[in-house]
């Protein structure tokens, strides 16, 4: 995973996708994990990064596989995004004429 500075941060869709799937709460399953709530919440939400061995953990739990479990997406706190929308212009509109 690639450092992009300050305001990124990975974020894991799939896991948040497989607790919701599994109808698990993350208190539960931090209580399974045996770790405190807010690490856990950590981890979902991209702000702490899991060991291999805490992945295998995770989705061993969760009936899923940890690689898809935690593939990354980046985002970024000020709203901007690495995605450019793919939008053409179908007119242009000129001064004084709407």
């Amino acid at each position: 995973m690639t450092y992009k500075g300050p305001g990124h941060r990975p974020m894991y869709p799939n896991l948040k996708l497989q607790l919701w799937k599994t109808g698990i709460r993350q208190n539960r399953l931090a209580k399974m994990l045996g770790m405190d709530e807010t690490i856990l919440s950590k981890i979902v939400n991209g702000f702490r990064e899991p060991s291999p061995q805490m992945r295998e953990k995770i989705a061993s739990l969760l009936g899923s596989d940890a690689t898809w479990l935690f593939e990354p997406v980046n985002s970024n706190f000020r709203g901007d995004s690495d995605i450019q929308p793919d939008i053409q212009p179908s007119a242009k509109i000129e001064k004084g004429s709407a």
